[in-house]
């Protein structure tokens, strides 16, 4: 079974992909908490943060730190919840950040994640624009 990360990062399954690099990809969860709910891949496939090697470390990271800060600019977020489960709870076993923007009062409390859609793929896209635009000023 391919990984569905992979296809992402590949081009061969769609995404609203907000950065790409050769290293790193990052595009909306299809499912988010809120909108422009984040997932920062590596562009090779590692199923867990212990198998990143320590040379991609930095610009990994580094692409997490550039989506949480775009997601403030251009999606009006107070902050932002960043994370990344290992194996258990891993939903798809390719290594990913989550990056999730984040309000006061938002109603996200302790580790209940309330999965929401797009309202349809032109809001997702739309989305996917401020986020790419902020990463790219």
């Amino acid at each position: 079974m391919e990984c569905v990360f992979c296809a992402v990062v590949a081009d061969s399954a769609a995404a609203h992909v907000v950065h790409r690099d050769d290293r790193t990809v990052a595009f909306l969860d299809r499912r988010p908490l809120f909108p422009g709910h984040t997932l920062v891949v590596p562009a090779v496939h590692l199923e867990t943060l212990a198998d990143l090697p320590v040379d991609l470390l930095e610009p990994f990271f580094a692409v997490v730190q550039r989506v949480a800060k775009a997601m403030e600019g251009a999606l009006g977020a107070a902050g932002s919840f960043v994370a990344a489960n290992n194996r258990i709870s891993q939903s798809v076993p390719h290594l990913h950040v989550h990056v999730v923007p984040r309000n006061p009062k938002d109603g996200l409390r302790g580790f209940f994640w309330p999965r929401t859609c797009y309202r349809d793929d032109a809001e997702a896209a739309e989305v996917a624009a401020r986020l790419r635009s902020a990463l790219a000023g």
